[in-house]
């Protein structure tokens, strides 16, 4: 029997992704949308599917999982009014944006319902190689994770770019990913130390925007969030990570790079995550040891599979007891070390490096 699926919310992500990609699975059967706007429930509507204005029109008698796809802001609020009338959610990320929505989440998990969180990076091939060449490395001692945009802010003045709404920045959007593949490559592990550091050149204007999303333009104010972020971390099991997320840059592509760095050898994926077509022409693994350097065969994949591979296991895991509480457990990790990060990035007084330059130059000149 395939699983019943319902869309919430139904913009970008809802309607031309998981709809498509959940359509096409032999494993499910999507069964309702919901979207409190009228036009985009008449968009599916217009597909042959049935739509609700709200998530209380879905009963868990005709639902198995609701896909929930609505602004972060929302999305501890809707999975947790969801799991409460005993439908289970796949979340992706940010599955939270504070430790008291993790909480929620987890007093609402109960009446046969779990909560899933979806990471599309994990399930890249490229990611998969990387993570086989770790027991080559010997003693891991070093990450370094970085997702670099060279113009990639989401829809400057939109939901995206405004703290209220998102919980943050380039940080939440793409260093969420960025954390939720070294927990796969390396595990899971409490971070004892977290220096952050976050600035905002690009995110309010239009020029540094991601048009290949074709977002419509926002008459909304500037953004509030950060563009770049970038940290330093040590976990618990002592290993150290460098951590770089930019929606915007002076690159002429976006690259994603994850480095891993052993006792016995460094391997180094360079790629692009996501649907960006400004991308990298191909995904290069390297593994060098005993100043060496090889090229690991990686084998071509279309763009934005590992969202579809999202999907192949999770019948299996929604029928699995033992998943409950993983999902908010690892979130409320992931958030915490977000709000770490933020703390120390904001503890740290704003400087103007370009004044000081000009100060330094003209005293020289003098």
């Amino acid at each position: 029997m395939r699983v019943r699926a319902a869309v919430v919310g139904l913009g970008w992500a809802g309607r031309d992704l998981w709809l498509r990609l959940l359509r096409e699975h032999k494993d499910f059967e999507v069964v309702a949308g919901v979207d409190p706007d009228p036009d985009s429930r008449a968009a599916a509507v217009a597909t042959g599917l049935r739509a609700h204005p709200t998530v209380d029109a879905l009963d868990p008698g005709t639902v198995d999982i609701a896909v929930v796809a609505v602004p972060n802001h929302l999305h501890a609020e809707v999975a947790a009014a969801l799991l409460r009338r005993g439908i289970s959610v796949f979340l992706e990320k940010p599955v939270c944006l504070t430790t008291a929505e993790a909480d929620a989440l987890a007093a609402a998990e109960g009446n046969g319902a779990v909560l899933l969180a979806g990471s599309a990076a994990a399930h890249r091939g490229d990611i998969r190689e990387l993570s086989g060449l770790l027991p080559r490395l010997g003693r891991i001692r070093h990450a370094d994770l970085s997702w670099v945009r060279a113009r990639g802010v989401p829809q400057p003045g939109g939901w995206f770019t405004q703290r209220s709404r998102a919980g943050g920045g380039a940080l939440v959007d793409l260093g969420w990913h960025l954390l939720d593949v070294l927990a796969f490559l390396l595990g899971p592990a409490p971070v004892a130390q977290v220096i952050g550091s976050i600035s905002d050149d690009f995110v309010s204007s239009r020029a540094w925007s991601a048009t290949w999303r074709e977002d419509q333009l926002s008459d909304a104010p500037t953004g509030d969030v950060e563009d770049t972020a970038r940290g330093f971390l040590v976990r618990e099991d002592g290993i150290s990570v460098s951590l770089r997320a930019s929606w915007a840059s002076h690159e002429a592509l976006d690259g994603s790079v994850i480095t891993i760095e052993g006792s016995d050898g460094t391997a180094r994926l360079h790629c692009t995550f996501g649907f960006s077509p400004n991308r990298a022409p191909e995904s290069v693994l390297t593994l060098t040891q005993d100043g060496s350097t090889q090229r690991i065969p990686l084998a071509a994949e279309p763009i934005g599979i590992e969202y579809g591979r999202q999907l192949d296991g999770l019948a299996r895991l929604l029928a699995d007891p033992g998943r409950r509480g993983q999902a908010v457990a690892q979130a409320r990790s992931t958030v915490r070390l977000i709000e770490s990060f933020y703390a120390s990035a904001r503890a740290a007084p704003p400087v103007d490096h370009a004044s000081e330059f000009t100060a330094h130059k003209e005293v020289r000149i003098a």
